[in-house]
């Protein structure tokens, strides 16, 4: 469909490079389009031809139907940086038995001169050079079949990983049922046993007792003596042959045991390798032009989002393990080029050009981007972008200042309170105190902190309210309450950490099948969102939450080892350790070519299911999560992202 009179001036050069385009409004004043991706079809002195695969029908509308002006980004090889020139689009055409794909011929613009000649001289020299580049091609095909059975093994190596872990869970799971089965019986062959001795005890007493009267007849007390005898040998007979039993029994607990501690070596040393991995799933989709990485890796509806709390979360993965490089990639995003609204930045953004997914801004996400900066500052002692953590901090003060009571709402332009954004809001002053010293955070802390305790901490019978006058259960709330105040803290305030977790434990853990990508259903033990019996839709485990839930009990098993209490301490110790084996079951392989098959974990055990909180659980059964990967990883490590930790 031409747009205009084509008019060919110049030799046309066949030759193929990547070009980003955005449509430019006419008067060049506003973009009218995300960056978009095309390829040279073929390019001249005066244009360029661009085949364009999946273009959207409101920007096919756009160059049909209005005059607009098409920003290129030219990606050739030979330089750093993109060539860039405006162009007016002359002709577009759809391609046969190819929906969605068209060449559009552009006329440029602007462009610069030297610039254009070396686009031209590049392309003039592949076209005079064919002939020896056909032999490079042929060999650097050799390679890439070299390199494509390299990746294919590898992803394959990465896969197997993921399922020998998943395979050896189920057999420490099942040698551990086999422990319990045998600690049963033995119970019980004891209980049989101690009561067997009493009861022969008590026969030997009766027989003593018959052997000292003397108002039986002797022919009587004989025969009653024997009869008493037979039943003592009889008893003991019994006896021995459950004491053998035991014996039998201790013998194949023992092997169980010793097959247990074979089967556990094993599964440390690929849950190791497996995390490993899980970490390097979380470098390999960093953006190399944003520094972000993408939150969902499978939907297709939000494909491309980075949430700005995932972000935290991976700056701080890249923190804990000293990947500073890519975490200041991340950082740098934020410090100049990422849009603000209010102060504060916005839930979401692109991960190809920065900008906004959408366009909401929630004080949670932004206190977790402050945290993600202390704990850098604090590991690196690097202060460059420490302004922009307390420019966050100032916006969240902000919004405190505008409630009589210290609490912090949900946004600038949002009316609801979330006890989540408050713990968030508490530890992130705390650990802002520290690091610079300034009175006006712990002020900020406290205030918020007499907030949780009039909203949030203020009623018997659900130990943690979601928000202010909510009393919904979000399991969350209960593990971060642990994470940001410590049960120290509780206590001093008056709440029992025990009972806080004893609560969450009780309504919101749960065990459910889960059909695994490649069919495989398998038990998994973790925690929901909220109450299974609150949702209606069945219990689901929420892989981050139960993360999150793994942290605050090795926060529990810490906070008593160290008050002398071991015994209290190897209880949460064994229950994050369950947890957090019973999660590596939902270990998934990456989908995506760049992702090779290393493990990451799903969001959830069910795709598209509300979780009871007003967001639904991505789709795809292999969906993986950014937040579910790291904050598992986070669990593993005994991190806490909500503290300060030499």
């Amino acid at each position: 469909e031409h747009l205009g009179q084509e008019n060919r001036h110049y030799l046309r050069l066949d030759t193929v490079f990547p070009v980003q385009f955005r449509l430019v409004a006419l008067d060049g004043r506003g973009f009218l389009s995300a960056w978009l991706q095309g390829f040279t079809n073929n390019l001249s002195k005066g244009g360029i031809c661009l085949s364009v695969n999946n273009l959207p029908p409101e920007a096919l509308q756009l160059l049909q139907e209005r005059k607009v002006k098409l920003a290129l980004e030219i990606d050739l090889p030979i330089t750093r940086k993109p060539i860039v020139a405006l162009a007016i689009p002359v002709w577009i055409s759809g391609v046969p038995d190819a929906a969605h794909k068209y060449y559009i011929g552009l006329h440029y613009e602007e462009i610069d001169a030297a610039q254009s000649n070396k686009l031209m001289r590049y392309a003039l020299g592949k076209k005079l050079l064919v002939p020896a580049a056909l032999g490079i091609i042929v060999l650097l095909g050799l390679g890439l079949v070299v390199n494509s059975l390299i990746s294919i093994k590898l992803i394959e190596g990465n896969r197997a990983l993921v399922r020998r872990l998943v395979n050896v869970i189920q057999e420490s799971a099942l040698a551990k049922q086999k422990i319990r089965d045998v600690s049963k019986e033995k119970e019980s062959l004891q209980r049989k046993i101690q009561e067997l001795t009493a009861r022969i005890q008590a026969v030997e007493d009766e027989k003593a007792r018959l052997g000292g009267k003397t108002t039986l007849e002797l022919g009587e007390q004989s025969r009653k003596i024997n009869e008493l005898s037979t039943l003592i040998q009889q008893l003991s007979q019994e006896k021995n042959n459950l004491k053998e039993e035991l014996a039998a029994l201790q013998l194949e607990e023992s092997v169980a045991f010793e097959e247990l501690v074979r089967i556990d070596k094993k599964r440390t040393a690929l849950a190791k390798a497996n995390l490993e991995k899980m970490y390097q799933w979380l470098q390999r989709h960093q953006d190399p032009h944003t520094g972000l990485v993408m939150s969902f890796e499978g939907d297709s509806h939000i494909s491309g989002w980075a949430f700005i709390y995932d972000q935290s979360l991976v700056m701080q993965a890249y923190t804990y393990f000293s990947d500073f490089e890519r975490c200041r990639k991340m950082l740098d995003f934020f410090n100049h080029k990422a849009k603000k609204k209010n102060d504060l930045f916005f839930n979401t953004y692109y991960v190809n050009d920065g900008e906004p997914a959408e366009y909401i801004v929630h004080s949670g996400p932004n206190i977790w981007l402050g945290i993600a900066i202390v704990q850098y500052t604090y590991k690196t002692k690097d202060n460059r972008y420490i302004n922009l953590a307390e420019d966050i901090a100032q916006g969240v003060i902000n919004l405190q200042k505008q409630d009589a009571e210290g609490g912090v709402r949900g946004g600038p332009e949002i009316e609801w309170y979330s006890t989540e954004h408050n713990l968030d809001a508490y530890a992130f002053f705390n650990m802002l105190h520290r690091l610079t010293g300034k009175q006006q955070y712990i002020e900020a802390r406290d205030k918020v902190l007499e907030w949780l305790v009039k909203h949030a901490y203020h009623k018997m019978d659900i130990p943690i309210q979601r928000g202010k006058g909510d009393a919904t259960i979000a399991t969350d709330t209960y593990a971060w309450s642990i994470a940001a105040l410590g049960p120290r803290r509780l206590e001093e305030l008056g709440m029992n950490p025990d009972r806080i977790m004893e609560f969450a434990e009780n309504n919101c853990a749960v065990e459910v099948s889960y059909t695994r990508p490649e069919g495989q259903v398998i038990k998994i033990k973790g925690f929901d969102f909220a109450p299974e019996r609150h949702a209606g839709r069945g219990g689901i485990v929420s892989s981050e939450w139960t993360a999150q839930m793994v942290v605050a009990f090795k926060i529990m098993a810490d906070f008593y080892f160290k008050k002398g209490e071991d015994a209290r301490g190897q209880l949460y110790q064994s229950k994050a350790e369950d947890y957090l084996a019973s999660l590596a079951n939902m270990l998934i392989s990456s989908p995506s070519p760049s992702g090779q098959g290393e493990g990451c974990l799903p969001y959830a055990t069910q795709e598209s299911i509300d979780t009871g909180h007003g967001w639904f659980t991505p789709r795809g059964k292999t969906t993986g999560s950014v937040a579910g990967t790291t904050y598992a990883i986070f669990a593993y490590y005994n991190y806490n992202p909500l503290e300060l930790k030499d």
